[in-house]
């Protein structure tokens, strides 16, 4: 009896597996691996990334504060495009006033040191703050990764006591993240939404300023949270009441994202914790369309308006393969829609498409137009852009994959007792 072949249909679910789950890791084998004494050594501060192994990973962990680390595989293409990246940020957070020492451990030959930490993908990145290990999931560009680790490492909430103290905490936070800062307000107030909100933005109380302070952030009373998003320019302050949480919350959660939301992956992602639906405006191209920066202006001023709504924007050019999840020809754009972030979005009657010209007027007919129920709902076609969707798409498939696959196999036995059966009949 020759080799089974895989019927077609189960060959074509296996590849459409493979074609649809995301290529952000590479798998990772269980097998157990090599082994070592531990040997106690000095970290060396002079920003290489260290190679570590079974032999001397516990002790750099001691000898290290902060040691982040790659579990990697040498044939994985994701962790090679890393590897220049870490090389790139080691220098400069071993440079830090409390220095990150990067590391990198081959966890597909270190195998049982990677199943130690939970390892079943590669790469897989992990924080270890004076041995406790934390994974981390944000982003893997270089600078990106150097300010998402200084804001994992930094207090829940920092408190200033001069102007000077002030400005030396804006500069060290960078732009990558929104920054609060309490004048005049008791850290206990914000220190709750410091931890839950600390991979997100920095927080800060400032104990003494001077008027200066005041001028500079526009505030002209005590107590005052001012919100800062340097990466937009953007800015807002809160007066209270500060002993309302869901006030005080509220104006924290919608402060993290910008006014208008520039969809991408990392937003879309960081908009799953929002309950708020969102205002989609969708452009033929968002970066050299003349008209994009006058409609984004108008789109900002509306959100100000209606803050019970996200807004964002997109482009064709930059990010079909979201764009096309919703049913919309190009002889259409630009055009608004309120999408529900999951599988359903919903168009306003009369209001298809923006033309241009008054802008102002035309957002302003389509927010009334939603709000008064002047809508068609629609459903997302092909995948969804949540994440959520996504993952339940994946899971499916792989559950029918392995049932064909089982019922495959189960159908090869029978058929291999069925020659004996009929020479005994013969």
């Amino acid at each position: 009896m020759g080799n089974p072949t895989l019927p077609p249909v189960v060959v074509v679910v296996v590849l459409l597996l493979l074609l649809v789950l995301p290529a952000t890791t590479c798998g990772a084998d269980a097998d157990a691996g090599g082994g070592g004494d531990a040997e106690e050594f000095q970290i060396p501060r002079d920003g290489r990334v260290l190679e570590l192994d079974d032999g001397n990973f516990d002790a750099a962990v001691r000898a290290a504060g902060l040691l982040f680390v790659d579990f990697y595989a040498p044939w994985c293409g994701h962790c090679k495009r890393l590897a220049p990246q870490l090389d790139e940020a080691a220098p400069v957070l071993a440079g830090l006033s409390t220095p990150i020492i990067v590391a990198k451990v081959n966890a597909d030959k270190y195998k049982k040191l990677g199943s130690k930490y939970g390892v079943d993908g590669f790469p897989t990145l992990m924080l270890f703050d004076h041995g406790t290990p934390t994974e981390y999931t944000g982003s893997r560009k270089a600078d990106l990764l150097v300010e998402s680790l200084k804001k994992l490492v930094a207090p829940d909430v920092s408190v200033l006591e001069s102007d000077s103290a002030i400005k030396s905490f804006v500069k060290d936070a960078g732009m990558g993240f929104p920054l609060f800062l309490g004048f005049g307000v008791d850290e206990s107030l914000i220190v709750e939404y410091g931890a839950k909100y600390k991979n997100r933005a920095w927080f800060s109380v400032a104990k003494d300023f001077s008027e200066d302070m005041m001028v500079f952030y526009d505030f002209d009373k005590v107590p005052a949270l001012v919100s800062v998003n340097p990466k937009y320019r953007e800015q807002s302050i809160f007066y209270g009441p500060f002993d309302d949480g869901a006030f005080l919350e509220d104006f924290i959660r919608n402060s993290l994202l910008p006014l208008v939301v520039p969809m991408n992956r990392e937003t879309v992602k960081m908009l799953n914790d929002d309950g708020r639906k969102v205002v989609l405006t969708i452009l033929q191209d968002d970066e050299s369309d003349e008209n994009s920066p006058r409609l984004i202006k108008v789109l900002r001023s509306a959100a100000s308006a209606n803050r019970d709504l996200v807004f964002g924007y997109v482009g064709v050019n930059q990010w079909e393969e979201f764009t096309e999840t919703f049913d919309i020809k190009s002889s259409e754009l630009p055009t608004m829609i309120v999408w529900d972030k999951r599988d359903e979005y919903e168009i306003v009657e009369g209001s298809e498409r923006l033309e241009e010209g008054d802008y102002g007027s035309q957002i302003s007919r389509f927010l009334e137009g939603y709000r008064a129920g002047r809508t068609v709902k629609k459903k997302v076609s092909g995948r969804s852009p949540t994440l959520l969707g996504v993952n339940a798409v994946y899971i499916l498939i792989f559950l029918v994959a392995v049932l064909l696959v089982l019922m495959y196999f189960s159908g090869q036995g029978e058929e291999a007792q069925r020659p004996s059966q009929r020479a005994h009949e013969d």
